[in-house]
C-alpha cells in the first residue's frame, strides 16, 4: 500500500462520479461549417502537446456567438471525451468582480470527485491537484468568456488527451505563445445564418415573415448572435405586429444610441439599441426590477434578493423575473436562482445611474445588503451558536431577511451564497456604506460554511478593517483583527496572527471589554502553545479562564480549559492533564457543545494512547471524528483523524492507521495547513516503519522534516528527525547520528519534562550509532 493522494471521495460516496456537463442552450440551425471543421481538425490532432483553442471575437459584443459555436461543437464532439465536460463562466467581462482562476479550481475539483472543502488554498497546489486528476482522463474543458491569459493558464491540463476550449473577446496572445493556443477568430453571423436563426426563434409563433424584411432586421442587430435572439423573442411576442412596425421601432431607437454615442463601436451599438428595444417594451414594475438587479453584487442571485432589491413581495418578484427571463434578460440557472449575461448585466447597471434617483439606487443597495447581513446574522445562529452576534440595527424596511429550521438549511444557504457574501462586503464599501462593510465581513466570518475555503475571508476582513477604522468603531476593528488573527493562524501566517491578537487586545482593554480581552488572551495563548512556548501559553489561559469564569461564559470557560489540557499534556504532564481533560469534557457535555466535545475527545485519545488503554484511545477518536462528519466540517474531520492514525498504529491495525493519515494529510493539503499536513506524513512514517518498509518511512519522515523546517517548527522537525534517523541507523549509522546531532541542536532551549525526555533519549541513541 502506497502513502499517496487518491482524491477525496464524491459526496455520495460513489466512485463514478460525473463531471458536471456542458449547458445544452445550443441552436442546430447555426451552421458555422468552416469554424466547426476547424475544431474537428484541432481534435485530430495528434501532437502530444496541450491544445488550447482561443475563440476569439474582433468586436467586443459578439459573446453569445463564440459561446454557442464552443457548446455545441462540445455536444457533437462529447463521445471523445468519455470522462465527461467541464465548463466555467470565467466572466471576464462582467461588470463585477471576474472569476479568478482559484476560484475556478473550487467548481473544477469537486466535480472531478474532490469534496468542496478539501480543495487546497494555495493555488500552485490546487493547479497540481487538478492536472493529476486530468492526467489519465480524457476531458473536454470549456473556459468561457476569459480576459485574461492569468484566468486560463493554472486552468490548462499537462494530459495530450485533455483539451481545453477558451472563449474570449480578446486574442489572450499569450496562449498562443507560450502555450501553443490555436486560434480561431470569429465574427458576426453570416446573413443567412442570421436569418435563419430569427425564422427558428420566431416559427410557430407569427406568420413567416418575408425573407428581405428579417434581412433587414439582422442587419439592424448587426447579425450578432445575442442581439438577434432578443429581437426574435420580442416579434414573436408580437405576433400580430407587422415586421416592418417593429423594425421602426428599432430604427428609432438606433437614432437615439446614435446621438448618444461617438459610433466608434457600430456593433456595440447594435447590441445596445437591442437591448433598449427590449427593456423598452417592458411593463414598467419589469423594467425596474431590471435595472435595480444590476445594483446586485453579484451575477448570479435569488428570488428573495430579487425582492429585497425591488421591495416586492417574492411571489411578485418571481413572475417580473420570469417575464425577464421569457424576453432573453435574464437565464434561470436553477429553482428560482439566476443570473446575467455580463453584456446585460452592464446595461442594467447603466439604467440603473440614468434612471434611478441616487435616493432610489441607494435604499436598493441598502435593502439587499441588509438582506444578505441579516440572513446571514440568522446562518450563524445555526453554524457558529457560541459566537456571540453583532448588534445589528433593524433591516430597512423590504428586506424581509431569511430565516433556517435547521443546520443543514443554514449551511447549504452559506454554501450558495458565499460568492455573493463576499461581494456584498466589498460593494458597501466600494458605494461608502462603511457600517455595512464592516458588520457583514464580521457576521461572515462566523456564518460561512464549514467547508469554506480558508484563505477568502481575510481579504474582505481586511476591507471590513478599514471600513471600521474610518468609522471609528474601536469594537468593530477589535472583532476583525480578532477574526482576521485566526484566518491568518489557520494558513499558518503566525507572525500576522499573533501581531492581530496583540492589537485586538489592546483595543479591548481601552474600551474595557472584559470578555474580549479574555478571548484575546486565549487567542495569543494558542499561539503560544502552537509555538511550544508552554509556559506562557498556560499563564495565558489561567488568564482568560479566570475572565471568563468572572462574566459568566460557560462555554469560552471550557474551551480555553481544553487549550490548557493541551498544553499540559504538550509538556509531558499527563496527570494533570488528564484531570483538566475530564473536567473540559463533562463541561463541553453538560453545554451540548459538539465541537468543544469533539476537540477534547481528540485529546483525551492521545492521552489514553500514551497511557497504554489502546482501545479507549480507538474509541475517544472515533467519537471525535464522527462528530466532525456530522457537522460537515473537514477542517476538523482532518485534525481529528491524527490521533485516530496513532490509536490505530499502537493498536496494530496499520492499514487503517495509513488510511487514517493519508485522509488527513489530503485534507490538510487541500486546507493550506502545511504544519498538520506535515504531521501527517509523521504518522505515516512511524506506520511504514512498523511495516518494516523503512525507504517509504524514510521518505515520509524527509516530507515531513523539510515542511517543519519551512514553518519555523523546531519541536516538530526535531522529531522528524528523530524519526529519520531511526531509519538510517542500520544502513547507515554516520548519517544517523548526524541527523540525532541536527534533532539535538533543535532541541536546545525546551526545558518541559517531554523535551527533558526526547533529549536524553536522542542523546543515548546518538551514542548507540557512533563508533566506539
Amino acid at each position: 500500500m502506497h502513502f499517496h493522494d487518491r482524491g477525496a471521495p464524491a459526496d455520495d460516496g460513489s466512485s463514478n462520479h460525473t463531471p458536471r456537463q456542458l449547458p445544452a442552450d445550443v441552436r442546430q440551425f447555426v451552421n458555422r461549417t468552416d469554424e466547426l471543421d476547424q475544431l474537428n481538425a484541432v481534435l485530430a490532432d495528434e501532437a502530444g502537446r496541450p491544445l488550447v483553442i482561443s475563440v476569439c471575437v474582433i468586436a467586443g459584443t459578439a459573446g453569445a456567438g463564440k459561446t454557442s459555436l464552443a457548446l455545441r461543437w462540445a455536444h457533437q464532439v462529447q463521445e471523445r471525451f468519455p470522462d465527461g465536460q467541464l465548463y466555467v463562466n470565467l466572466r471576464g467581462y462582467d461588470p463585477g468582480e471576474p472569476v479568478t482562476a482559484q476560484e475556478a479550481l473550487h467548481r473544477f475539483l469537486p466535480a472531478l470527485g474532490v469534496r468542496p472543502s478539501s480543495v487546497p488554498q494555495d493555488p500552485d497546489a490546487a493547479a497540481a491537484l487538478y492536472r493529476s486528476l486530468l492526467a489519465d482522463r480524457r476531458i473536454l474543458i470549456i473556459l468561457d468568456n476569459a480576459a485574461t491569459v492569468a484566468q486560463v493558464r493554472p486552468l490548462l491540463p499537462g494530459s495530450k488527451d485533455c483539451l481545453v476550449v477558451v472563449t474570449s473577446r480578446s486574442r489572450l496572445s499569450g496562449l498562443a505563445v507560450r502555450d501553443g493556443a490555436r486560434r480561431l477568430t470569429l465574427g458576426t453571423l453570416p446573413q443567412p445564418e442570421a436569418v435563419a436563426l430569427l425564422r427558428a426563434v420566431t416559427a410557430g409563433y407569427r406568420p413567416e415573415d418575408d425573407a428581405d424584411k428579417l434581412t433587414e432586421l439582422a442587419e439592424l442587430c448587426a447579425r450578432l448572435p445575442l442581439a438577434l435572439r432578443i429581437a426574435a423573442e420580442r416579434a414573436a411576442s408580437h405576433p400580430h405586429m407587422r415586421l416592418d412596425d417593429l423594425i421602426a421601432d428599432l430604427r428609432d431607437e438606433s437614432a437615439l444610441w446614435d446621438a448618444l454615442s461617438t459610433g466608434d463601436d457600430e456593433e456595440a451599438e447594435a447590441v445596445r439599441t437591442v437591448f433598449a428595444w427590449s427593456y423598452r417594451a417592458l411593463p414598467d414594475q419589469a423594467a425596474r426590477l431590471f435595472r435595480l438587479l444590476g445594483l446586485h453584487p453579484g451575477p448570479e442571485f435569488g428570488l428573495h434578493a430579487a425582492a429585497a432589491l425591488s421591495a416586492l413581495t417574492p411571489g411578485r418578484s418571481r413572475q417580473l423575473l420570469d417575464s425577464l427571463v421569457g424576453a432573453h434578460l435574464l437565464e434561470q440557472t436553477g429553482p428560482d436562482r439566476y443570473q446575467f449575461h455580463d453584456l446585460l448585466r452592464a446595461y442594467a447597471t447603466d439604467q440603473a445611474t440614468q434612471e434611478e434617483p441616487a435616493a432610489e439606487r441607494d435604499a436598493a443597495l441598502h435593502r439587499v445588503l441588509d438582506w444578505y447581513l441579516h440572513t446571514a446574522d440568522a446562518a450563524q445562529s445555526w453554524i457558529s451558536p457560541a459566537e456571540p452576534h453583532l448588534d445589528l440595527a433593524p433591516p430597512t424596511a423590504g428586506a424581509r431577511p431569511g430565516t433556517f429550521t435547521d443546520y443543514d438549511a443554514a449551511v447549504d444557504w452559506a454554501e450558495r451564497e458565499h460568492t455573493n457574501l463576499l461581494q456584498a462586503v466589498r460593494t458597501a464599501a466600494s458605494a461608502g456604506h462603511d457600517d455595512r462593510a464592516w458588520r457583514l465581513a464580521g457576521v461572515l466570518a462566523n456564518a460561512r460554511y464549514p467547508s469554506a475555503p480558508t484563505a477568502d475571508w481575510p481579504a474582505v476582513g481586511r476591507i471590513g478593517l478599514a471600513a471600521a477604522q474610518r468609522l471609528g468603531e474601536r469594537a468593530g476593528e477589535a472583532l476583525l483583527l480578532t477574526e482576521l488573527g485566526m484566518g491568518y493562524a489557520r494558513t499558518n501566517q503566525l507572525a500576522e496572527s499573533h501581531e492581530s491578537h496583540r492589537s485586538a487586545l489592546l483595543i479591548w482593554r481601552e474600551l474595557g471589554d472584559r470578555l474580549g480581552e479574555a478571548h484575546s488572551l486565549n487567542l495569543i495563548g494558542l499561539f503560544h502553545l502552537r509555538n511550544r512556548q508552554l509556559t506562557e501559553a498556560a499563564d495565558h489561559f489561567a488568564q482568560a479562564i479566570a475572565v471568563f469564569h468572572e462574566q459568566g461564559s460557560a462555554h469560552w470557560a471550557a474551551t480555553t480549559l481544553s487549550n490548557l489540557a493541551s498544553t499540559h499534556y504538550g509538556a509531558g504532564r499527563l496527570p494533570e492533564a488528564a484531570t483538566v481533560t475530564q473536567q473540559a469534557l463533562e463541561a463541553h457535555r453538560s453545554l451540548e457543545n459538539q465541537r468543544g466535545e469533539g476537540n477534547i475527545l481528540r485529546l483525551l485519545s492521545q492521552i489514553e494512547c500514551e497511557q497504554g488503554e489502546t482501545e479507549k484511545a480507538l474509541g475517544s477518536a472515533r467519537a471525535a471524528v464522527d462528530i466532525a462528519l456530522t457537522l460537515r466540517d473537514h477542517r476538523l474531520e482532518g485534525y481529528w483523524l491524527l490521533p485516530l492514525g496513532d490509536a490505530q498504529r499502537v493498536s496494530g491495525a496499520l492499514a487503517d492507521a495509513l488510511e487514517s493519515y493519508q485522509r488527513s494529510a489530503t485534507l490538510h493539503r487541500r486546507l493550506g495547513n502545511r504544519s498538520r499536513e506535515a504531521q501527517a506524513w509523521h504518522g505515516a512514517a512511524l506506520t511504514y516503519g512498523r511495516l518494516d518498509r523503512g525507504e517509504e518511512a524514510a521518505h515520509f519522515h524527509r516530507l515531513a522534516a523539510m515542511a517543519h523546517r519551512d514553518l519555523g517548527d523546531t519541536w516538530d522537525e526535531a522529531q522528524a528527525l528523530d524519526g529519520l534517523a531511526a531509519t538510517r541507523l542500520g544502513d547507515d549509522p554516520a548519517t544517523a547520528a548526524r541527523h540525532w546531532t541536527e534533532a539535538l541542536g533543535l532541541l536546545d532551549g525546551y526545558d518541559d519534562p517531554r523535551a527533558t525526555a526526547l533529549r536524553d533519549r536522542v542523546q543515548r541513541d546518538l551514542a548507540a550509532a557512533r563508533p566506539q
